[in-house]
């Protein structure tokens, strides 16, 4: 079974988490069939490891995770790839990959300017 995870930095304000609950819900809403579950690199809870338990206790063979990063900054550059080695691991028997930063992806970048224009107006 395959799983996704929502990835984020993280806060000591436990209101930055507000957008990645909603972003969950509606994950589950679109995607009813395809678990899912959020992490954080620090700060909150859960880890990127605890998350992973989680699929794999409800059954997943297969995790992909979503780094929620505007950008390949110095945490996914550095610290991501070694949470990403220590999951795989303690999980050998899960597929555990990883997507680019979302920022990275051109059609987030063009709902960002979306959003700008909308501003405007």
């Amino acid at each position: 079974m395959q799983a996704i995870i929502l990835f984020g930095h993280g806060a000591r304000d436990i209101r930055w988490r507000e957008p990645f609950d909603r972003m969950a819900t509606l994950w589950r809403e679109q995607h009813p069939t395809t678990p899912m579950a959020l992490a954080f690199l620090e700060l909150m809870q859960p880890s990127l490891a605890e998350a992973i338990a989680g699929l794999v206790d409800a059954g997943a063979t297969s995790v992909r995770i979503i780094p929620v990063f505007f950008g390949q900054g110095g945490h996914l550059r550095n610290d991501f790839p070694v949470l990403l080695a220590d999951c795989q691991a303690k999980f050998p028997d899960v597929q555990i990959s990883a997507a680019p930063a979302v920022g990275e992806d051109p059609h987030i970048l063009q709902a960002i300017i979306d959003f700008g224009a909308r501003e405007l107006t």
